[in-house]
């Protein structure tokens, strides 16, 4: 594996813990906010921003963003988000022991099975780590991106109807449009050599802004309505999964040749759909008397 593929899974690593920090410290800013107003966005932006916490929790992002974007130019995509996947182990340890969040037994067994369903994802990617495998075709990337960017508006306007799923289903909401985000970083850092003005105005650039932004909203909103535990790890789930599923499908990553090595893999994205459907938490005996 080339120096430079090692380096952006090291730059993945550092990325999963800032990006599992952040979203701890955002948690914490969001949940002492007022509720965030669809038809204000920016005066509830404005609003969360006056809590520190909040605001340390999006420096430590950004940061983690920064880190992101760097791994994503030197690695293959599917295996940086596997990466970061796999991180999501911390995120248990990290709320338990420095949030002071109680983090249930359904939850632990939930991260572990989404984060090994990852690794598992990651040990079928046969000759990924050669290259960064930037390539792609432009009629493939846009239709993947549009997908998978629509059903992340479709989730946040089922997650408009409230209920006790509202929580988790915008930040699952909120994972799709970083995953469309993240996969046009991907295909933006292809340009890295063209020079600033060029990927300023590359229309992926005004895609990014637009999705990175939307999602932070979105996942604000999740950490309003849901326990932390739960709403973070299914955000991570949807744009890890979908950001995996563009190294071959958008990027021409390898496939497994053998029939073995795609029966894993099918199995690791069902291992992980099922830790996302374990790990939100049961509803409560008297909201579930409630539901129709």
């Amino acid at each position: 594996m080339p120096l430079s593929v090692q380096l952006g899974l090291a730059l993945a690593v550092a990325t999963a813990l800032a990006s599992i920090v952040g979203f701890l410290y955002k948690h914490r800013g969001a949940a002492e906010r007022p509720p965030v107003d669809w038809r204000r966005p920016i005066w509830s932006s404005l609003m969360l921003f006056r809590s520190r916490w909040y605001t340390l929790g999006v420096l430590i992002a950004v940061l983690g963003w920064g880190l992101h974007v760097g791994a994503l130019a030197l690695a293959p995509i599917s295996l940086v988000q596997a990466t970061i996947a796999g991180g999501l182990v911390m995120l248990t340890v990290i709320a338990d022991r420095f949030f002071g969040h109680r983090v249930t037994r359904r939850e632990w067994i939930g991260v572990g099975l989404a984060a090994a369903g990852l690794a598992f994802l990651a040990a079928t990617l046969e000759g990924a780590g050669d290259s960064a495998h930037s390539s792609y075709d432009s009629g493939t990337l846009a239709a993947f991106v549009a997908i998978v960017a629509a059903s992340g508006v479709a989730v946040a306007l089922a997650a408009q109807g409230g209920g006790p799923r509202a929580g988790v289903l915008f930040g699952a909401s909120a994972g799709l449009l970083w995953a469309a985000s993240d996969t046009s970083i991907k295909a933006l850092s292809d340009s890295l050599g063209d020079g600033a003005a060029e990927i300023l105005l590359n229309p992926l650039a005004a895609l990014i802004a637009i999705a990175s932004l939307t999602g932070m909203l979105l996942s604000a909103r999740s950490l309003q309505l849901g326990p932390a535990v739960p709403v973070i790890a299914v955000t991570c789930v949807a744009a890890n999964t979908l950001t995996i599923a563009a190294g071959p499908i958008v990027f021409s990553e390898p496939m497994p040749d053998e029939a073995v090595g795609v029966v894993v893999r099918v199995l690791a994205f069902a291992l992980v759909i099922s830790a996302a459907a374990l790990t939100p938490p049961p509803l409560e005996p008297e909201v579930e008397a409630q539901l129709p």
